[in-house]
């Protein structure tokens, strides 16, 4: 037989039927919604080539060199001469014309015809789009389409994808798979866990219309980031959607056309839309036992599955990364090592990661693809499927349209080049020979070739974790860091994060106070000094978060530098004109770090969270909501939140939640002090600072005990929360996390793992 039909395909038909048909046949078997149809099999591909006798000729055409674009395209050239000008049996030609009346009813029906190569989608590598797929495909022209799929497993990038995999090409076969074409009103790709970190969070992809033009790339589409764990939609992107694919209702071929401008940016997916495609998505993974790269289709409210393939973008580490941006770097291009701070030209999303600079070079016809030479970044409409050659060249990708979810951007992964796309406008506003970076991860091209001198830092194996995975707590335990130079030791820790990074010890080494280094070097000077220390410490933890409190020096440590004689003298400056109280009392100084940090998320440093010290009461909280407006940050999008630090602020916490703020971070060493009226730093009452007091204690339980209520996240960043008592008090409690001076954070993983173990042993006895 010349076909089989998918109620007969199980996956172990591979060799037979094709990755596509393999996956589509078992998916049918699972009872999930696919659209009836049947395969073309990969031996009927076989006989086609041999029995014709072109098999030789085919196979010699493929002996080029795949680094030499004009080479590929005569291989592919010659491969579709072959294969289109040899006439199909007559007893396959009938077979297949009698299977497609039976799924469709009429030679007017409508069909997807969709190749099936037999090294397509494996656990280890995705030829994701490298053969071709037509819609709307009606009797008078399946034939040829089914030939076109046979011809289009000679495509250039598939010669040169399988060279690069080590694929012989006489040992690949290809099936087809023709299906009852669904004509979808909305649809997508779907990622049922994180494709990059493994991480239970699906990325979801649509855009209105046929899928194809998600997966070719052609539209930047909606992305919805769900929460698997809660089912929380936590992140919705909506997208400009300019163009949509759908079927001509007089041709009945697929066609582009505009989308209307009502439903341009108007919201593809609803919230229940969502978590029926969730729900779907992980019988899949349940069924595959591994993470799955989805395309889908909703038509009058019913889900289709069109396609299921491992995703093999995994990494178990962070070594992709790493090797991403080595890659590039051999390639020509600058590794994260040197970054600096440019300024942010564009934004899109981050495809694949990796931070790299390099050359622009705009492409816009395939032609162009010679002028790319290694260490370039490719720029372009979108990543053309024949572009995978001068891809591997390059440094790094950015388009104008397209999803993370693309063919294009899988292929980007698995090639270890970093890529950013959906632009919009990344070939109209860049230019040839500019200098650009790109962050893969981030989603952001900078200005110019980013470096910085590699200053010396201290070794970082005596903070490594001694036991070689880090303790798995509920209780995040994150570290403190004063200054950026110790952001590797810091990291290396094994941290969940920073809890608390200092600003006043990089305004401090400036060496002179914020106003008089502003007049004498400008304010963009002393923006570039804050946005460069936080960004050294928010690029070594990325993603994990990096709290960052707002300047919070005393004015006797001001009034010691050049510019501090027009410090207030002052005779407790613990006491006085500090914290937040300094920052809305100079409001145009304290605009520039602001600035700071909108320039910092501008960059795609989602992971800063921004915390004010010293607040006393929502009255504080209003007036930096106000200013932060004013400097351009949403204080609705970006986590933000407040030192606990005096009783006025614990007792006042539910008006400070009110008020809106994402956490509470308790500054024991201030809390203590204002509670008990004892000055650590006074010999003669140090021995009775005790932040273990019953009344800072109830102080804090009484704080994470009202956070909890409201929903708002708490932790510790003062000097107690290294010490073993207070860890086991804060755990007991439900603190959210507890953040530890460098030294100490692997004893308290350790800690706080044995605190959390004994409380889930109490709860079970």
């Amino acid at each position: 037989m010349a076909l089989l039909w998918l109620d007969d395909v199980r996956a172990a038909d591979l060799e037979t039927v094709g990755g596509k048909g393999a996956s589509l046949g078992e998916l049918t078997s699972a009872g999930l919604p696919v659209p009836p149809g049947f395969v073309v099999t990969a031996g009927t591909y076989r006989e086609f080539i041999e029995e014709s006798g072109i098999d030789e000729d085919l196979f010699a055409a493929m002996e080029i060199d795949s680094e030499d674009s004009k080479a590929l395209a005569g291989a592919q050239e010659r491969a579709h001469e072959l294969i289109m000008g040899t006439p199909m049996p007559e007893e396959v030609r009938e077979e297949i014309l009698e299977a497609y009346r039976s799924v469709g009813g009429d030679e007017e029906a409508f069909v997807a015809v969709r190749s099936s190569a037999t090294a397509e989608d494996l656990p280890d590598a995705s030829f994701a789009g490298q053969q071709e797929t037509f819609l709307n495909v009606t009797e008078k022209d399946l034939l040829e389409r089914v030939k076109e799929c046979w011809a289009s497993l000679f495509s250039q990038r598939a010669i040169y994808y399988r060279n690069q995999k080590g694929f012989p090409h006489h040992e690949v076969d290809i099936a087809v798979v023709v299906q009852q074409m669904v004509d979808a009103e909305k649809s997508g790709v779907m990622f049922t866990s994180h494709p990059s970190t493994g991480e239970p969070r699906a990325i979801i992809e649509s855009a209105w219309g046929l899928g194809e033009a998600v997966v070719s790339g052609s539209v930047s589409p909606d992305n919805y980031v769900v929460d698997r764990k809660t089912g929380e939609v936590v992140d919705v992107t909506v997208a400009d959607k300019k163009v949509m694919h759908v079927k001509d209702e007089e041709t009945g071929e697929t066609v582009e056309v505009d989308v209307p401008d009502e439903r341009r940016e108007e919201r593809v997916l609803s919230d229940e839309e969502i978590a029926a495609l969730i729900e779907v998505g992980e019988q899949v993974e349940e069924h595959y036992e591994t993470p799955q790269d989805v395309e889908w289709a909703i038509v009058d409210g019913e889900i289709y599955m069109l396609q299921s393939r491992p995703i093999t973008t995994i990494s178990d580490d962070d070594s992709g990364i790493e090797e991403a941006a080595g890659e590039a770097v051999a390639n020509g291009g600058q590794s994260l090592e040197e970054a600096g701070s440019g300024d942010v030209l564009l934004r899109g999303l981050g495809a694949s990661p990796g931070v790299v600079s390099g050359s622009v070079r705009i492409v816009t016809k395939l032609d162009q693809l010679d002028k790319v030479s290694d260490g370039d970044i490719i720029v372009t409409e979108m990543t053309m499927p024949d572009m995978v050659p001068a891809m591997k060249r390059a440094a790094g990708i950015v388009t104008d349209e397209g999803g993370m979810t693309s063919h294009a951007a899988i292929v980007s992964r698995e090639l270890g080049v970093p890529a950013v796309v959906g632009c919009s406008s990344a070939t109209r506003e860049l230019e040839d020979d500019q200098i650009v970076t790109i962050d893969g991860d981030k989603g952001t091209i900078r200005e110019g070739r980013e470096s910085k001198d590699v200053e010396e830092r201290e070794p970082v194996e005596e903070v490594r974790p001694k036991t070689p995975v880090k303790p798995m707590t509920a209780t995040e335990v994150k570290v403190n860091v004063s200054i950026p130079e110790a952001a590797e030791r810091a990291a290396a820790t094994g941290a969940d994060g920073v809890g608390l990074l200092r600003i006043e010890h990089m305004v401090l080494s400036l060496g002179m106070t914020p106003e008089r280094y502003i007049r004498e070097n400008g304010e963009r000077a002393y923006i570039d000094e804050i946005v460069e220390g936080v960004r050294t410490v928010a690029e070594e933890f990325y993603p994990r978060p990096v709290r960052v409190r707002t300047l919070d020096a005393p004015t006797d440590e001001f009034r010691q530098l050049p510019g501090g004689d027009d410090e207030p003298k002052e005779h407790n400056p613990m006491l006085g004109y500090r914290g937040i109280r300094r920052s809305l009392d100079k409001p145009d100084v304290f605009a520039h770090e602001l600035e700071a940090f909108r320039r910092l998320f501008d960059m795609g440093y989602d992971n800063v969270e921004i915390m004010f010290p010293l607040v006393n009461d929502a009255e504080d909280v209003y007036r930096v909501k106000k200013l932060m407006r004013e400097a351009g940050i949403d204080p609705d999008k970006q986590d933000w939140g407040v030192m606990i630090e005096t009783p006025a602020s614990a007792l006042g916490i539910r008006e400070l939640a009110e008020a809106g703020i994402d956490f509470a971070s308790f500054g024991t060493n201030d809390l203590t002090q204002y509670t008990l009226a004892v000055d650590r730093n006074n010999e003669n009452v140090a021995d009775r600072f005790d932040e273990l007091h019953p009344a800072v204690l109830e102080l804090i339980g009484s704080t994470i005990e009202t956070c909890r209520e409201l929903g708002v996240k708490t932790s510790i960043c003062g000097q107690a929360g290294s010490k073993p008592k207070m860890v086991q008090f804060l755990v007991n409690e439900g603190v959210t996390s507890i953040s530890a001076n460098i030294d100490a954070v692997r004893d308290v993983q350790h800690e706080v793992k044995r605190v959390e173990q004994k409380l889930v042993l109490d709860s079970v006895r």
